[in-house]
């Protein structure tokens, strides 16, 4: 299973980076490194995010919740998992309320994600991130950080919706391409399920990241070996 070849040589891409970053907090990631593309999966440090936000345009939606579960192929460290309740600019929509379970009451004792931001650097640095469907996490953390700190922020991550893509397509074959059969459902639950991995509740940024990184563990030891180089997953950009 092979993904494009990675344009950077992302821990000399970094170093780069940091001396062009102003803000500080942006400058101290990349300052922290990351690891090279050679290095097997065994030995990195991962970490799986998931946001929540009120919709899903990131120029008009806000963030209201982030979950973030380190761990390495080998353990899940829930221990240091992380859930933060974020308070958005706009009022939460019923509907909102229906999807992610967090109540008015919530959020308005929650910080604003501005006072998150440089924990969430803080906490994403020196990891590799792992997520499901990247055009939700990496353009909301953009558009935010661009907004409330003036900058954006370049990185390689894993998509795990992206590997089940190509694991279906495989399975597909060509003849099943030819005939546009039908290859299963893409969702986190239902990728989940092709692993005999449990169902939890959807729409909670913990439990999702959890589960997220699950999910890898499971397409890892299904599709790849501890040895593969982690550059032959991570993604440029979307």
């Amino acid at each position: 299973m092979l993904f494009k070849k990675p344009k950077f040589d992302w821990p000399q891409r970094y170093q780069t980076l940091q001396l062009e970053a102003e803000h500080p907090a942006v400058k101290d990631f990349y300052y922290k490194g990351i690891v090279s593309g050679e290095t097997p999966l065994e030995a990195v440090s991962f970490m799986a995010l998931d946001f929540e936000t009120t919709g899903l345009n990131p120029n008009d939606d806000s963030i209201i919740s982030i979950g973030m579960v380190p761990f390495s192929l080998q353990r899940i460290y829930c221990n240091n998992a992380v859930y933060w309740v974020v308070r958005p600019n706009t009022p939460l929509s019923e509907e909102s309320i229906l999807i992610h379970h967090i109540k008015h009451s919530e959020i308005q004792s929650a910080p604003r994600i501005e006072r998150l931001l440089e924990p969430l650097l803080e906490k994403l640095s020196e990891h590799i991130l792992v997520v499901h469907f990247q055009r939700i996490e990496r353009l909301f953390l953009n558009n935010t950080l661009k907004e409330h700190l003036g900058e954006t922020l370049q990185f390689p991550l894993i998509d795990t919706m992206e590997i089940e893509k190509k694991a279906l397509k495989a399975r597909q074959g060509l003849t099943g391409r030819i005939l546009n059969k039908p290859v299963g459902g893409i969702r986190l639950n239902n990728c989940r399920e092709r692993y005999s991995l449990p169902q939890y509740q959807s729409h909670n940024a913990l439990i999702d990241a959890q589960a997220t990184a699950e999910l890898f563990i499971a397409q890892v030891a299904h599709h790849f070996t501890p040895q593969t180089p982690v550059k032959n997953l991570w993604l440029d950009d979307i």
